[in-house]
């Protein structure tokens, strides 16, 4: 699989601009700040619908303008698609798949898929357990993009779920604070508490549903993941303590009375296993949700684990051992990509400067294979030899073919 085109109309620094590219290693060189990232976040967005920079769509849009188009086309085993994406903060986006329109974007997903390599990636290892389910779940959906449409589904109900909570708990704090009879309060209380309890029953049923499959998910996907990402992990840093994934789910941790971990031998048969638990932890922690208005046990709580050794990578982990991890978990996803069958588009976001000559070294021999591959650099020096192939200048938003 490659790129062959990229055009982008107002997005973000951009009016416009059109750029045709090839197989093979692509450089994108100039001094920070000039508009390199923009190019390869466009294509980032096009495969996943979500940016490695920001979490909401508005900053992606160029000041002043309304909306921003992001076209390409890619090809795969010779034939050629043409993607459009509209994208409208505050509205939905649009799509088109050479030139007719489609239902909803994510009928768009999956016919380009990338792996991402950028500065942000340390956040994987140090950061907050949102950016590990975040891997996780764009993951899934670059493998099988009807995930998409699960991880909307879910949090559309969690949406749901946790407004029903804050109006409960704000009940009840308000009850706290308003003096009444103590007959009347009782009643009130009581009717108020059943006709609680009754939409929350409802939405559990929809929660546990739809938080089962996605869990089910990412439990196979990181089974999968491990072998890949501790040899990725080995090569990079063949002096290191061996890495290593595990999933730590909030059932698990609500006191279920069973550990819920990625031994569970296949996805189909453990769904209703996996419901079960996630029903159980949210009877176990139903009080506490009351009390603060907020969603204690599903997926959106989820995390993870990263290790080296016996000891849990984020805290513990050096500056150098924490970019080789990260590093690792992307390309165990390009291995995980390459199984599946086609090589993704690897994009390496200035990631070249990050990196020891050791670590450089390795990362370029690894990727060198690729069917294409986009890198960009403050300098031509930041792009190993073995991946020089063509470059484009990028100055103050002006994008130069070097010939």
């Amino acid at each position: 699989m490659h790129v062959a085109s990229l055009s982008l109309t107002d997005f973000r620094s951009y009016p416009a601009v059109e750029l045709d590219l090839e197989p093979g290693a692509t450089a994108f060189v100039g001094p920070n700040g000039q508009g390199k990232t923009n190019l390869v976040e466009a294509l980032g967005y096009l495969a996943t619908h979500s940016s490695h920079r920001v979490a909401t769509d508005a900053p992606l849009v160029r000041h002043g303008a309304q909306r921003a188009i992001i076209r390409s086309v890619v090809v795969k085993d010779d034939r050629r698609a043409l993607i459009e994406l509209e994208i409208n903060p505050g509205r939905a986006n649009r799509a088109r798949i050479n030139r007719s329109p489609v239902p909803r974007p994510r009928d768009a997903l999956g016919l380009l898929r990338t792996v991402l390599f950028a500065p942000e990636d340390l956040a994987l290892v140090k950061g907050d357990p949102s950016e590990r389910r975040r891997f996780l779940d764009d993951l899934l959906v670059v493998r099988a993009p009807r995930f998409a449409a699960v991880r909307a589904d879910y949090d559309r109900v969690l949406k749901q779920r946790n407004a029903l909570l804050r109006t409960a708990a704000a009940a009840k704090a308000g009850r706290r604070r308003s003096p009444r009879r103590q007959d009347d309060e009782a009643a009130f209380a009581s009717a108020g508490a059943g006709d609680v309890q009754s939409t929350l029953e409802i939405w559990d049923t929809h929660l546990v549903r739809h938080g089962a499959e996605l869990l089910a998910a990412r439990l196979d996907l990181v089974e999968a993941l491990r072998p890949l990402a501790a040899k990725a992990y080995a090569t990079l840093a063949p002096t290191s303590a061996p890495a290593d994934l595990d999933y730590r789910s909030s059932a698990e941790e609500a006191d279920t009375g069973e550990k819920l971990s990625t031994d569970i031998p296949t996805l189909g048969t453990n769904r209703e296993v996996l419901a079960e638990r996630l029903r159980a932890g949210l009877a176990q922690v139903r009080q506490a949700e009351l009390d603060r208005g907020v969603t204690l046990v599903g997926p959106h709580r989820d995390d993870l684990l990263l290790s080296l050794g016996e000891l849990p990578a984020r805290g513990y982990a050096s500056h150098g051992e924490s970019w080789s991890f990260a590093l690792a978990l992307r390309l165990a996803a390009y291995d995980l990509l390459r199984a599946d069958g086609g090589d993704p588009v690897l994009i390496l976001d200035d990631v070249f400067a990050e990196l020891d000559n050791h670590r450089r070294r390795r990362l370029t021999e690894i990727v060198a294979p690729a069917e294409q591959v986009l890198i960009t650099a403050a300098v031509p020096d930041d792009v190993p030899p073995e991946l020089a192939g063509a470059r484009f200048d990028v100055t103050a938003g002006s994008v130069t073919r070097v010939r």
